[in-house]
């Protein structure tokens, strides 16, 4: 069982930035890959990033890559999620997750372990 809490959301100005972090439970650590997903109003949730629980290979969204960073913290077991350049469409509800394996994916269905979620929202 793992158990991921979130934290960091706010309001941000277009062009802003924002440090989102997940603390996770359980003795298993690296056998984990991580992501980040998001869901606006009324929309699907989607993945945003993901990073996987030993040599640390990251996925990205397209509309993200080069703004945003997805790194692991193994002494403190937190995933965090730096978001620079901030845009209005970046607006939602920001998810940690986590995968049973180690192996970096980009398939929601592939987590399993949810946190509750922290808001984001960028004004413009």
């Amino acid at each position: 069982q793992v158990q991921l809490v979130e934290s960091g959301g706010g309001l941000v100005q277009a062009g802003g930035s924002l440090r989102l972090s997940c603390a996770t439970s359980g003795r298993t650590w690296d056998t984990y890959a991580l992501g980040w997903f998001r869901q606006a109003p009324g929309k699907e949730r989607d993945f945003v990033a993901v990073i996987s629980g030993g040599d640390t290979t990251t996925y990205y969204q397209e509309s993200v890559k080069g703004r945003f960073t997805i790194s692991r913290d193994n002494a403190k077991h937190t995933v965090n999620l730096q978001m620079n350049r901030l845009k209005p469409e970046d607006t939602a509800v920001y998810y940690c997750a986590a995968r049973r394996g180690p192996i970096a994916t980009m398939e929601k269905s592939e987590f399993v372990y949810w946190g509750q979620g922290t808001q984001v929202t960028v004004s413009s």
